[in-house]
């Protein structure tokens, strides 16, 4: 069992890893070691609610909730998120490393609860929404930009 949840947590830490790739190649300010850290810490939290208090005896008194820590991980990662997120000259930067820490999360609690196509597919997701929308933005939208540029110069 224990090689089951070393690969779980290892999985996670690969997939999230993946994502964090990504930003560092776009130079973004979470990159590998980030959302790699995120995904392991994720799965690590989600192996250890489901599965670490099983030599605990239940009772009237004592209840197991495997969802507690769980829980506890969508509200951590939303403090991290935030840090993550500034307002500065009018526009809002770091949501999208904000959403991608979020996500890796998410993806390590997949992995962690052993649910791997899941989370793989999740990652491939992901990268692929980043690339496109990287992709669609300059090669679309800098068309876009040009025009507005050019109107702010023949304003002056």
């Amino acid at each position: 069992m224990t090689l089951e949840f070393i690969l779980r947590i290892f999985i996670a830490a690969v997939l999230s890893g993946a994502i964090g790739l990504e930003r560092e190649y776009r130079a973004k300010e979470a990159g590998f070691r980030t959302h790699f850290l995120v995904g392991l810490g994720s799965a690590l939290f989600m192996v250890l609610s489901a599965h670490g208090f099983s030599d605990v005896e239940l009772s009237e008194a004592t209840r197991h909730d495997v969802a507690r820590i769980a829980a506890q991980v969508v509200s951590g990662i939303g403090f991290i998120g935030a840090g993550c997120i500034i307002f500065q000259k009018h526009a809002v930067r770091g949501l999208t490393t904000a959403a991608g820490l979020w996500v890796a999360a998410a993806i390590g609690m997949t992995a962690g609860a052993g649910m791997f196509a899941v989370a793989t597919s999740a990652t491939f997701m992901v990268i692929i929404c980043l690339e496109l929308t990287n992709f669609l933005h300059h090669r679309i939208f800098k068309h876009d930009k040009e025009n507005y540029d050019a109107d702010e110069e023949d304003s002056k």
